[in-house]
């Protein structure tokens, strides 16, 4: 069976610890190189990987002949610059999320794609492909909850240290960036639709001028979400998702190799379902290598992105201003 080549720009840890060890156990994948701008990184990351080859240089690798698709986890500032060179260098690209800045460079990146139609581009947002997610959005869509009105979504961890890449700000770091994209994307694939204004309030961390406290809420047609992030509190994940007739609850603030839990309640009874586990890395690899294996669309459209980043600047701009700000329809 044929396997897409895979290349990685970065040893950054989510790749090497989480995302490469993934997708080595997919059908579809072969990890053929990996760089880093210093050799010794990548040697080192590429012996502990069972990597072939390794770069001292990310345009090397983009050179080589070998790979055809390459995986960015590189900080968030650099993902559309280097996903844009990666697409000139003839290769497909899975970016890590946020997928850029703002919107204004997630449409640069949909622009620069569309020049190169044969190349698949898919940014990284894994959750969207484990059975659990599939699971929810299924059964809210059937109206297992009745109509849906509203989503609570709380996300944290603790990071204090002014090194880590997620706390600094130059680099595209913070809790909305991080994990507030996440609730955004989640509550625009449950409603399945695009929300028509949002409000946020934004706390910095007064050294490293990142948030470090972050809620929104987001008004969609048929009702609202509201969530909150964070990186200086105790780690927490949970989902509420309320509609008329019933509830589903996600807890899922557990090591990926364990079950999260399900709770659906209806007004008869609350049902608990823990779902097999799985690896959602492996599953979002095989599914981009598959498309590109059969020149099929991706799983999730680089406009679905650009609808995301929409979001983001949008609370951001209404966390400035203090009013809410309206969104054009994507």
């Amino acid at each position: 069976m044929k396997k897409i080549r895979w290349g990685v720009l970065s040893t950054a840890k989510i790749g090497t610890e989480k995302v490469i060890p993934a997708m080595q156990l997919g059908e579809y994948c072969k990890f053929t190189a990996i760089a880093s701008r210093q050799l010794e990184k990548a040697q080192a990351a590429a012996k502990r990987l069972s990597i072939e080859k390794a770069y001292g240089s990310y345009e090397e690798l983009l050179a080589d002949c070998d790979i055809d698709a390459v995986y960015i986890p590189l900080p968030n500032h650099l993902h559309v610059p280097w996903a844009i060179k990666a697409l000139k260098a003839g290769k497909h690209v899975l970016c890590e999320k946020p997928i850029g800045l703002n919107a204004a460079e997630a449409q640069e990146l949909l622009e620069a794609s569309r020049k190169f139609p044969r190349l698949k581009v898919m940014e990284a947002f894994m959750y969207r492909y484990h059975p659990q997610w599939q699971w929810v959005k299924q059964r809210v869509s059937e109206g297992k909850i009745g109509e849906l009105r509203t989503i609570q979504f709380f996300s944290s961890y603790h990071k204090i240290d002014p090194n880590n890449i997620r706390n600094k700000a130059d680099f595209g770091g913070g809790g909305l960036m991080d994990i507030g994209c996440y609730c955004i994307s989640i509550s625009r694939f449950f409603f399945g639709t695009e929300p028509r204004r949002v409000c946020g309030i934004r706390e910095e961390d007064p050294e490293m001028k990142v948030d470090r406290l972050t809620s929104g809420i987001l008004e969609f047609a048929s009702g609202t979400s509201t969530f909150t992030c964070a990186t200086q509190l105790i780690p927490y994940k949970r989902i509420n998702i309320f509609g008329t007739r019933g509830r589903i609850e996600i807890d899922y603030s557990g090591p990926p190799d364990q079950p999260c839990k399900i709770w659906h309640e209806d007004d008869a009874r609350i049902e608990e379902i823990i779902p097999e586990i799985c690896n959602q890395y492996k599953i979002q690899g095989d599914l981009f290598s598959r498309a590109v294996l059969e020149d099929k669309e991706v799983p999730t459209p680089l406009e679905d992105a650009v609808a995301n980043m929409q979001v983001i600047d949008a609370l951001v701009r209404s966390a400035r201003s203090g009013s809410w700000e309206n969104l054009n329809q994507v």
